[in-house]
């Protein structure tokens, strides 16, 4: 028998499941998060191959889904210094790299960049051709101020590459093998400025990434795991741990995208609203089709536009470790949480702060901790706290549908003994088994994914010719993630006609999915 495991580095807890071959879970646990996140992970390890009494070499597959590249970005902690090559001159002077960043990322990451020749129309054609002296003369000038990673942009890179592709060849021959460079059209979307901020940030991020997954290898092989090993994406699927390094952005939100993935396969849904209720957040999202709703509106990162895919999430401010303030009128839950110390600081726990878990067990909603150290709370104060977790919720919940009719809502995530059986506009409120680690078991079954974002042209070759075209290309993107080649479905696609652009230009994006490449 063969296994897969999942594991899912949370703000609060690090979640790790064992499934089998049939994909049953016959093995989960749950522990505190560390500061140094491998001790956390190392420890979630131990519990479950320890409940699971498996021999660990039969475990071929490990896929890990961690807050590396969230926490380093918020935090301004461990991040590269990354010069920046932008082909668009002369038109791209007006707006430069970095606009509207804050100081005090840029005090770590540095305002380093070039503005050379090149760019391109919305359908390929050349709007400047570039000049390879003079990107060797700007690469040559970022090698003395010492960057550390570059990132290239280019006026829609997207649709035709070939410029930032020049500049990456010829960086290697200036800068050498040891400097990675993002590339922003293998990142982001049409929007030069958006798109450039997040290849920058993946940049800034690739030696930390580097880092920490060669962690995860070293816990694995520690404990006698000598498994594949995969990283999740935000977008609820998985790639190599080799394209992860290249592309440790698409990591970010992973967390609560992993949850969606395990709620879907948990309670056998395809389409329905998940609740992750975790020890200090909520995240409501949305599934279709099995799969996360993706957000259609550029992102903020750490204060910083981006616009690569990212699930479409609304977080509030509620969770297990909840801080209940009595003294406000109407009661105010959240947004304040103990998060990770709520054994050591709730109530029921021999604490002296009143969390939502606390108002949880003292309703019996929940059985955790002494019930005893909340036997004395009125039941005002208990259903006055219920009726304000409810209607977060419910709010949450409306905020996100799209249409007027109840939908069913799968609640998962440590926390989610704060939701009651029934909320208004809700169809059925599911707790599926497992529900408490439905993270972990999100990242264990993922699939491979690769994706296609670009504007075409379809009055030459026609539209059936370009759409073929582009979902090639999104395959090709899954199997060099690590997708089965034999085995991957197109799983999402999409038109938007360009009425103000000349021509039959369209937009088409294009997800293809499947399962992993065995060996």
């Amino acid at each position: 028998m063969k296994y897969r495991l999942g594991i899912d580095v949370g703000g609060t807890n690090t979640d790790a499941a064992i499934l089998d071959e049939e994909g049953l879970v016959i093995a989960s646990c749950k522990r505190a998060t560390t500061e140094d996140v491998s001790s956390g992970i190392n420890s979630a390890v131990d519990g479950v191959l320890k409940d699971s009494v498996i021999d660990p070499g039969d475990i071929v597959d490990a896929m890990l889904g961690t807050t590396h590249a969230t926490n380093a970005i918020v935090e301004r902690k461990g991040l590269s210094t990354v010069g920046v090559i932008r082909l668009s001159a002369p038109s791209g002077y007006g707006i430069p790299p970095f606009v509207e960043w804050p100081e005090d990322i840029l005090k770590v990451v540095t305002r380093t960049y070039k503005i050379v020749k090149g760019g391109y129309e919305y359908n390929g054609a050349l709007i400047s051709e570039s000049d390879a002296q003079e990107i060797r003369k700007a690469l040559e000038e970022l090698k003395e101020e010492g960057i550390q990673a570059l990132a290239v942009s280019c006026v829609f890179s997207p649709v035709n590459s070939q410029q930032e592709l020049q500049v990456r060849e010829l960086s290697r021959e200036i800068l050498g093998e040891d400097v990675p460079v993002t590339l922003s059209h293998e990142i982001g979307s049409i929007g030069l400025i958006e798109r450039e901020n997040a290849a920058i940030l993946n940049a800034a991020i690739r030696k930390l990434a580097d880092n920490a997954y060669g962690s995860f290898q070293d816990v694995l092989l520690k404990h006698g795991i000598k498994a594949d090993l995969f990283i999740t994406q935000n977008d609820g699927t998985l790639m190599s741990i080799d394209y992860a390094r290249r592309f440790p952005v698409l990591t970010i939100a992973s967390g609560p995208t992993n949850s969606l993935r395990g709620a879907a396969y948990l309670s056998g849904l395809t389409d329905a609203i998940v609740v992750d209720v975790g020890g200090t957040t909520t995240d409501v999202g949305v599934l279709s089709k099995s799969f996360p709703r993706e957000s259609s509106d550029a992102v903020e990162i750490g204060g910083i536009r981006t616009n690569f895919r990212m699930p479409d999430l609304l977080t509030i401010g509620l969770g297990g470790g909840s801080l209940v303030n009595s003294d406000k009128h109407p009661i105010q839950v959240g947004p304040e949480s103990v998060g990770y110390r709520i054994h050591s600081e709730a109530l029921i726990f021999g604490g002296s702060q009143l969390t939502a878990t606390d108002i949880a067990v003292a309703s019996s909603m929940a059985e955790l901790g002494d019930p005893g150290k909340v036997a004395h709370l009125e039941e005002e104060l208990l259903a006055e706290s219920r009726g304000v977790m409810k209607t977060m919720i419910e709010d949450a919940i409306d905020q996100m549908k799209v249409t007027a009719g109840d939908i069913p809502v799968v609640v998962v995530g440590g926390g989610s003994i704060l939701i009651p059986d029934k909320l208004l506009g809700v169809s059925s409120v599911i707790k599926p088994l497992h529900f408490e680690v439905a993270n972990a078991i999100g990242a264990a079954i993922a699939q491979v994914s690769g994706s296609v974002d670009g504007v075409y042209d379809v009055a030459g070759k026609g539209r059936d010719v370009v759409l073929e075209e582009v979902k090639q290309a999104a395959v090709k993107e899954a199997v060099s993630a690590g997708a089965d080649p034999d085995q991957v479905d197109i799983v999402e696609l999409e038109e938007i006609p360009l009425a103000y652009l000349p021509s039959n230009a369209v937009r088409i994006r294009v997800k293809a999915a499947g399962p992993l490449r065995k060996g």
